[in-house]
């Protein structure tokens, strides 16, 4: 076989300029040798020199004479094919190699001289420390300089309280030095794996490791840590930078580092004048599985390297004013937060939360604000950046008192409430703010004259806060009781207050001097993006209650019964609700805004109106009708009694007020029909024609049809060790299996019918006709005697029928003997789930799976009056063979639980199981 030429190959020998003049082919092979012996990356390299001698032995090289022209083709071909711009080829014919004095080997005033021109340290202002370091230095160094570097630079720096250290200009060091660097800025335990170098020409993987001890007092890992760095900023101090980032020991401030590497070497290409620059090392971190090699390390906060200092600065005093502000968040939320009980977890979320990553004010706020809401999941809860400094204004009770004087009292209801009575005998009520009851008695007195005597007698009630901003909630009881009946006592709402550290519930008033309106005429109310604060509570309560319906927009969401608290010296604020309202269900309100039962412009809210109390004045023969219907057809009678009844006094109780149209009505009955009667197959839906019936007379097959319907519904499959394999995603009506049957047994049973185990998967069986199942059930059961299979009831016809397997059958049977398995899913229902059922509860038949969907037999669909609403009732039930009992809802339990998927797998290492157990047995 031909070798194929790799695409590094291809970039080295196809990318030239001229074909006029030679060079060695030796040279592309001694360069790919050297690349294979010392690129830190040789998987990248496998089969590269064999396939350059193919190509040169078939021609493919192209010529070039020049020899710089010859290097930089090289260049972009090894660059480009290994995706690495340290790959360099060069021509130098006048290269004379230089190594560098190794620093351990200077003499020490040498040294100190040089560790004097690249280190700096000043102390600032709020000992902030300022460590300018252009070199870092390896370990034998910093051995042979100890006491000197730890007494003049390290213990120093260890005294500061936070520390810059500037690495923009470091553009030299020994990788042996990093260890020291990170170990100094972290406890000395746990150590902690830093780095991993693998080292090509020697073929060697070196981990480098936090210190035990170091030679001077540790930094530790508390106090901030800034680094800089610069486009100019490589190697060694990349890998500083690198691993403090990842460790979230210290931010970045700066630019993007240069993006060096571990270890560079420049080789001469065998004799020639051609000198390759190749990257001899590598460098993976074990914190993040990359490194900081020719990609550079990302600063946390990114500007300019000269504005890097005076960033640094100011972050800094951010980052100083963190934990007071953290401190004062707590305090707020320990003294004011009406949840208690969740007060705990949210102190100990705050003091335990990893804020390395913050950077600003605005950043610690967004973070703290998804914090707390995610701990105590109460969106009131609220931590904003206030950017402007905006004063906080709380609202002023005082515009909402009721005044003393009596003339000013009847002007204020004169002007608070507008009442008018609009066509078909509607009321409407509108007033714009909740006021602030002391004393109930005068205030519902004028209240009584000015609003409920007028509306009395009308026949449905509009209350409209379109434009209500809210107010004090202590006169929602008395508008709440006015709406209600007056011989029975309600719990509204209750009322819980952290500062006064106080209950208080509040239901119908014992006494109120004007008419009620009661609880059985539709009250609607109208609500807008302007309703707010106290005017959705009511709105809220409405819904909550059951007495009314709403009808507008969704409102402003605008908390109340909290205070918002300026953190000090920041732009911080944090609003904590101090007040729980609790409705009658027990259930805390937690806003967000009132989502109405009909939502439409609010604008247009009146308009709707009349249509929607229209609908409500039919709910109630719907309603009975759809109990009628339920009586009539359902299968298990006393359940229908139960649900008819429960209905009706859910409507009765108001229940209903909140369905505004069919589809709304069809999904809560649906819901109710369910939860009382527990069978999730009553269903009720809107259709604007007569649905047709699901079980319609079947076709029967042409015979040219036959071949394909067997294709389509039935797989087969001969499977390792005799079993047979069968799947089929659909109960055929026994009319169109026997109009089949002939070519069913040739295509399909005569080639499962003599495995020694059988698997029938239903999985994806979602159902069909029931009247195929004797027959199917008949093939796993002997001739003799006849088996009772189950017994259906069906209600529509009040009989009871008994289901057998048949006296006689096409073919031969699989017979009682060999060992069945059935797969189930999720999916599996109806008829699929009878036959399961009837093979698992006469123990023909190991089941395995998930539970099955618990699909009714057969359904009828009934049309609810003369409405466009429709119900499917499930009108027959199957009485187990073996017990007389029903058979649950529920759905059919496998023996054998697995996910859908696994089932297969699962059976076949049963069967194989069983198999051994047998062949030992023997």
């Amino acid at each position: 076989m031909a070798q194929q030429t790799p695409p590094l190959v291809m970039m080295l020998l196809l990318c030239t300029l001229s074909a006029n003049s030679s060079f060695q082919p030796a040279l592309v092979l001694e360069m790919a040798k050297i690349l294979l012996e010392n690129y830190c990356f040789p998987e990248n390299l496998v089969g590269m020199q064999e396939a350059i001698q193919h190509a040169i032995n078939s021609g493919e090289i192209l010529q070039i004479s020049d020899r710089k022209t010859l290097a930089a083709v090289l260049t972009v071909g090894v660059q480009g094919a290994l995706n690495d711009p340290r790959l360099t080829v060069s021509y130098e014919p006048s290269f004379v190699p230089v190594m560098p004095p190794m620093l351990p080997s200077l003499p020490v005033d040498q040294l100190i001289r040089l560790v004097k021109n690249s280190v700096k340290l000043d102390i600032l202002e709020n000992n902030v420390g300022y460590l300018r370091i252009d070199r870092i230095i390896g370990e034998e160094t910093a051995a042979k300089l100890g006491s000197l570097l730890r007494d003049n630079i390290w213990d120093k720096v260890a005294h500061t309280s936070s520390l810059i250290f500037d690495l923009r200009y470091s553009t030299a060091g020994e990788q042996s030095g990093v260890p020291f660097m990170i170990s100094y800025f972290l406890d000395s335990e746990p150590l902690i794996h830093i780095d991993t170098v693998y080292d090509r020409p020697s073929n060697t993987t070196r981990e480098l490791w936090t210190m035990p001890s170091i030679m001077a007092e540790r930094y530790g890992k508390k106090k901030d840590v800034i680094i800089l760095t610069s486009k100019r900023t490589i190697g060694a101090a990349e890998a500083v930078a690198y691993t403090l980032k990842h460790l979230k020991r210290a931010i970045i401030v700066g630019e993007r580092s240069a993006g060096g590497s571990v270890k560079v070497r420049k080789i001469r290409i065998a004799q020639s004048e051609f000198y390759i620059t190749v990257p001899v090392a590598r460098s993976v971190s074990p914190i993040t599985g990359q490194s900081w090699e020719v990609s550079g390390v990302s600063p946390t906060v990114n500007v300019n390297a000269k504005e890097a200092v005076a960033k640094a600065k100011s972050l800094l005093v951010v980052r100083s004013a963190i934990p007071k502000a953290v401190q004062h968040i707590s305090d707020i939320i320990g003294s004011f937060y009406a949840f208690t009980d969740r007060v705990p977890a949210l102190l100990q979320h705050l003091q335990s939360t990893d804020l390395f990553s913050i950077v600003s004010e605005e950043d610690l706020a967004v973070f703290l604000n998804q914090e707390l809401q995610n701990v105590s999941e109460d969106p009131r809860l609220i931590i904003k950046y206030m950017q402007n400094n905006a004063a906080i204004v709380e609202e002023d009770p005082e515009l909402y008192k009721v005044p003393d004087d009596p003339q000013l009292l009847q002007a204020m209801v004169d002007t608070m409430f507008k009442v008018e009575i609009l066509s078909g005998n509607t009321g409407y009520l509108r007033f714009d703010k909740f006021v602030m009851l002391s004393a109930v008695d005068k205030f519902d007195e004028l209240m009584g004259k000015k609003v409920w005597e007028p509306l009395k007698d009308t026949n449905n009630l509009i209350i409209d806060l379109r434009y209500n901003t809210g107010g004090s909630s202590t006169s929602l009881a008395l508008i709440l009781s006015y709406l209600q009946d007056s011989s029975q006592n309600y719990n509204f709402f209750t009322i819980y207050d952290r500062i006064e550290n106080t209950t208080t519930e509040h239901g119908s008033l014992p006494r109120i001097t004007g008419p009620t309106y009661g609880s059985k005429r539709g009250v609607y109310v109208l609500t807008s993006y302007y309703t707010a604060s106290v005017g959705e509570e009511f709105a809220y309560l409405m819904q909550s209650l059951h007495r009314g319906t709403v009808i507008g927009e969704i409102t402003s969401g605008t908390l109340m019964h909290s205070k918002t608290f300026q953190i000090e010296e920041t732009y911080i604020a944090i609003t904590v609700p101090f007040i729980n309202f609790i409705d009658n269900n027990g259930e805390c309100w937690l806003g967000g805004g009132v989502v109405p039962d009909a939502i439409v412009l609010a604008e247009e809210a009146v308009d709707h109106i009349h249509d929607i109390a229209d609908f409500h004045d039919g709910l109630r023969s719907l309603i009975e009708d759809t109990g009628k219907l339920l009586e009539k057809h359902y299968a298990i009678h006393e359940v229908a009694l139960k649900v008819s009844r429960v209905l009706l006094s859910k409507w009765a109780e108001g229940f209903y007020w909140s369905v505004v149209d069919f589809e709304s009505l069809a999904s809560q009955l649906t819901a109710d029909l369910q939860e009382t009667s527990g069978d999730h197959r009553l269903h009720i839906f809107h259709c604007d024609v007569e649905p047709e019936s699901l079980h319609d007379v079947p076709k029967i097959p042409t015979a040219e049809e036959v071949g394909y319907i067997i294709d389509a519904l039935f797989k087969i499959e001969l499977l390792p060790g005799n079993v047979g394999y069968l799947r089929f995603d659909m109960m055929v009506d026994i009319e169109v299996i026997k109009a089949i049957g002939p070519q069913l047994i040739k295509s399909v049973w005569s080639k499962i019918l003599n495995t020694d185990a059988l698997i029938i998967d239903m999985r994806y069986n979602t159902g069909g006709y029931s009247t195929a199942i004797p027959l199917l059930c008949t093939y796993f059961f002997n001739t003799e005697p006849l088996r009772h299979l189950y017994t259906v009831f069906d209600r529509t016809t009040t009989t009871m029928t008994e289901v057998m397997t048949l006296p006689q059958i096409r073919g031969q049977r699989y017979g009682s003997s060999k060992d069945v398995y059935i797969l189930t899913s999720h999916m599996t229902g109806s008829a699929a789930e009878v036959f399961t059922r009837t093979m698992k509860d006469l123990n023909r038949a190991t089941i395995i799976g998930e539970p099955t969907m618990g699909g009714s037999l057969s359904s009828g669909t009934y049309q609810i009056g003369d409405s466009v609403l429709y119900a499917s009732i499930p009108n027959q039930v199957v009485l187990s063979a073996i017990t007389g009992k029903v058979w649950s809802l529920a759905g059919v339990e496998p023996h054998v639980f697995a996910q859908a998927n696994d089932a297969l797998p699962v059976a076949q290492r049963i069967i194989a199981a069983r198999l051994l157990k047998t062949d030992k047995g023997t």
